[in-house]
């Protein structure tokens, strides 16, 4: 696919003294990528999302203590012990950092599954339904909550049935259009492609410096997006883990964008004009061919992309990893 195929030049737009974050917010829903309140009330996004990296870094913040000793404090109400005890502290955090998110937010929040539930798929569904239950005795109905599970088949798997039930999922750790369409043909609410990482893997492999309009990742959401619209799916294409402002902007007019808060400060600080690069119209005119999936093909085409299956495997340790950080800490903050 041509990185300029979804391009819409009718609707650049000047900025007339407009920040460029203000101008993005006119072509694409703006989600803020932190679990930090006051970036939050700062940068007014639509949505917000987190992961286990986010929700460690938070949670060893002083303004968060209160946060966090309230989930430890209402937990050992129960009769949950040892793991089991630790195990419900780290869903009670995740889902009063949900909570209080949708204080501030207008939209949605994402809330992420147990990474080493990957693979797991009637694993991933008790999760998903718990959180859900979680959020309602909270009083957040589930049109407010996106599940976030890791794009593996057996992830894609849980979301199809989860979304029968009405529980929107956000498939996360998406690296290629075959991930991207399985998606789809599940129904998944809403997709996070991951750009920076695509680039991280690109740029180590080759040893090359990518232009925002070149970029590996950029051009992967491009190609999903206009898939997506020229094949009439639903799904929402949320374009993540940006690297810099320039693969952001190249990504203007996508359905949604999650974005750290020192893009989201980049963007608020300069008034330069924002073009409109998506746009569903001309989506439908890329020459992309639709991609038949079964689950033989999805792991094939999965396998052959080294970069989806080595950023794939690598992201769900990683966040293996932090999950495992935060229930230490947690631990430490029981046992003290």
């Amino acid at each position: 696919m041509s990185a300029t195929a979804t391009m819409d030049k009718p609707a650049t737009t000047t900025s007339g003294g407009t920040t460029q974050l203000e101008q993005l917010k006119r072509f694409t829903k703006v989600v803020a990528d932190t679990g930090d309140f006051s970036t939050l009330k700062e940068f007014t996004p639509q949505d917000a999302t987190t992961n286990p990296s986010l929700i460690l870094k938070a949670a060893q913040m002083p303004a968060y203590k209160e946060l966090i000793d309230k989930a430890v404090s209402d937990s050992r109400k129960g009769s949950a012990a040892g793991d089991a005890l630790i195990a419900k502290i780290m869903d009670e955090i995740l889902i009063l950092f949900g909570s209080e998110i949708l204080k501030i937010v207008p939209g949605r929040v994402s809330t992420e599954t147990d990474a080493d539930l990957s693979f797991d798929t009637d694993g991933l569904l008790r999760k998903g339904r718990h959180f859900i239950d979680l959020y309602k005795q909270n009083g957040i109905p589930r049109e407010r909550i996106l599940i976030k599970i890791a794009t593996t088949w057996e992830g894609i798997r849980a979301a199809e049935v989860l979304q029968k039930e009405g529980i929107n999922c956000n498939m996360t750790l998406l690296f290629s259009l075959p991930q991207a369409v399985a998606c789809a043909e599940a129904n998944a609410k809403l997709i996070s492609p991951f750009v920076g990482r695509i680039l991280d893997w690109y740029k180590k492999s080759t040893g090359k410096d990518y232009i925002a309009a070149e970029d590996p990742g950029v051009v992967s959401v491009q190609e999903i997006y206009s898939y997506y619209k020229k094949f009439g799916h639903q799904t929402e294409v949320m374009g993540a883990s940006f690297r810099n402002k320039g693969e952001i902007l190249e990504l203007a007019g996508c359905d949604l964008l999650t974005i750290s808060p020192q893009l989201l400060g980049e963007l608020k600080s300069s008034n330069e004009p924002v073009e409109r690069k998506l746009s569903p119209d001309s989506a439908k005119t890329d020459k992309i061919e639709r991609l038949a999936l079964d689950e033989k093909k999805f792991r094939w085409l999965l396998n052959e992309n080294a970069m989806a299956t080595e950023k794939l495997s690598e992201g769900i340790r990683l966040f293996n990893a932090d999950a495992t950080k935060l229930r230490k800490y947690i631990g430490e903050k029981v046992r003290g």
